[in-house]
């Protein structure tokens, strides 16, 4: 199954960044193959936690797909995870956690395992995501710059 982390300090801090990740109505502002995004449901979960279901549409040229995601986002943990709910994945996983790492900056680790259901689309999609995946932290980063400054 494909996977991809990452870990890297920044120069926001730790609700700085927990905000901009949880904003997911931004994403198609930023963020690489995403065209659009809404969000289904919105609840409050355990310990303080948001839960959301969100549908994101996914493509790069003429391949579009949408898929469903429940989100927690745990402001007082730093932690957002992501769990699959339906589109073309049969596997689809994801955690963001923000670290205090001093001086007003933070650490985030990102982390996403998937997998398409359908080979024809994993082979059509999955170079494309890795890249994408490999991009987003680098994203997140620029965009954080571009909202709270550097």
């Amino acid at each position: 199954m494909p996977s991809f982390r990452t870990s890297h300090v920044v120069k926001h801090t730790p609700d700085q960044m927990f905000d901009l990740v949880s904003d997911v109505e931004s994403y198609p502002q930023f963020v690489p193959l995403c065209l659009g995004i809404k969000i289904k449901r919105r609840f409050p979960g355990s310990d303080g936690a948001t839960v959301f279901v969100s549908e994101m549409e996914v493509g790069y040229k003429a391949v579009r797909e949408k898929f469903t995601s429940r989100v927690v986002a745990n402001r007082a943990a730093h932690r957002i995870e992501v769990t699959y709910v339906d589109g073309p994945f049969s596997h689809l996983e994801n955690r963001w956690t923000f670290a205090d790492a001093g001086n007003g900056a933070c650490r985030v680790e990102f982390f996403i395992a998937y997998e398409f259901r359908n080979r024809m689309l994993a082979t059509l999609m999955g170079g494309m995501f890795d890249a994408a995946f490999r991009k987003f932290s680098t994203a997140f980063e620029a965009r954080a710059d571009q909202i709270f400054g550097v």
